[in-house]
């Protein structure tokens, strides 16, 4: 999956595949995640969001499915 890089304290990096619904995230922690059945408006909000990590605590993080990549 391409990622998209972002301005985050963070978050390095955050891709989308809109056909499976899932959005993965790149820590600058070296970790890489897998949310599951992410609707596209909620992918849309967290690229929007000027806070990328406080979105993804608040609206994605215990929500959805997680799997973890590396």
């Amino acid at each position: 999956m391409n990622r998209k890089a972002v301005t985050s304290s963070t978050i390095h990096s955050i891709g989308y595949d809109e056909k499976s619904q899932i959005l993965e995230v790149e820590f600058k922690s070296g970790g890489i995640y897998q949310y599951l059945n992410v609707p596209k408006s909620v992918f849309d909000r967290f690229m929007a969001s000027p806070s990328k990590g406080k979105y993804l605590a608040q609206f994605i993080k215990d929500r959805y499915r997680t799997v973890k990549i590396r």
